[in-house]
């Protein structure tokens, strides 16, 4: 590990990121490491600059870059690299609105929608902040996302993934939330809509008090509940929500188990300078192995050694 990280950790003591900025930053002589490294075709040197920046910064020697060689970076690390590593390292150069008006893009591309994708970006970032990864999607692709997310989906999925992408907060009352949810489940077929009202119009501390108040009213777990009532993406969509606002990590952790590539890295790098240390806790809680060491079990080489260094350390 790179010893400057400490003095990094030192400087944003209290953030639950495992990247933070790289205390002795000098973009310039970054991009001329870089270059050198792309000549020689030295992953292990682009591996060790780029998870050791934070975005701020990689943007910083993107520039700096450009400037020194005429040349896009992202353009040459294509050229350079490939596999998996070039698609972390890429993912790594992205902003971070772009980035997720990326992976939302390809979570629609091509035949078939992974659905788990659109619900995990919308259901983990606030309202605020997907209005600016919607602008970004605009920016980057020329289309609307409400009406690209209308051409994948329908129904009440579809439904759902609007009233998240244009979450608010409106003021209720908990008793009058919980009456209005358990209504829905007395019922022989149960209606998402007051479920789709209320889970994307409240904060979390409203909602975490109103599915426990639920829960005590029905007397069973609220992911039990929507399993017998719904089915399909309704069913799926709404479980994901719970989950999220119920532990948001833990929903993440439990993504990390996947075997899918895309989706561990997507996680690891949105969540690198925010609450990956969470996440990590919460992983080791879920499956009783350590993010660290189960990254071992699955990569290897300079991919490896890059999602180490986005995961950081051992727990």
């Amino acid at each position: 590990m790179d010893p400057e990280y400490f003095q990094s950790y030192e400087m944003c003591w209290g953030t639950l990121g495992t990247v933070r900025p790289f205390a002795n930053f000098h973009s310039d002589l970054d991009a001329m490491e870089i270059q050198k490294a792309l000549e020689m075709k030295d992953a292990g040197t682009l591996v060790r600059i780029l998870t050791n920046r934070t975005n701020t910064q990689r943007q910083e020697i993107a520039k700096a870059f450009e400037e020194m060689t005429h040349k896009d970076l992202a353009a040459a690390l294509k050229k350079a690299l490939s596999g998996e590593l070039e698609d972390l390292l890429l993912e790594l150069l992205m902003p971070p609105l772009q980035y997720e008006a990326y992976r939302l893009q390809q979570a629609m591309v091509g035949i078939g929608t992974d659905e788990e994708t659109l619900l995990e970006i919308l259901c983990t970032h606030s309202g605020m902040e997907l209005q600016e990864i919607s602008a970004a999607y605009k920016e980057i692709y020329k289309k609307d996302l409400d009406k690209e997310l209308k051409g994948e989906t329908s129904g009440d999925f579809y439904k759902l993934l609007v009233a998240l992408l244009n979450k608010d907060e409106v003021p209720g009352g908990v008793r009058r939330d919980i009456e209005a949810l358990s209504a829905t489940l007395n019922v022989k077929k149960a209606e998402a809509g007051p479920w789709i009202d209320i889970l994307t119009s409240r904060d979390s501390d409203h909602l975490n008090k109103v599915l426990m108040g639920l829960e005590l009213d029905i007397g069973q777990m609220v992911d039990q509940a929507l399993e017998k009532k719904f089915s399909g993406d309704i069913r799926l969509g709404l479980k994901v929500l719970v989950e999220c606002i119920q532990s948001p990590e833990g929903y993440l952790a439990k993504r990390l188990t996947a075997t899918k590539t895309p989706i561990l890295q997507g996680i690891m790098v949105s969540h690198s300078e925010e609450d990956l240390l969470c996440i990590r806790t919460a992983y080791l809680k879920l499956t009783g192995t350590s993010l660290y060491t189960a990254l071992q079990k699955q990569f290897k080489g300079d991919h490896l050694q890059a999602l180490l260094a986005i995961c950081r350390s051992e727990d």
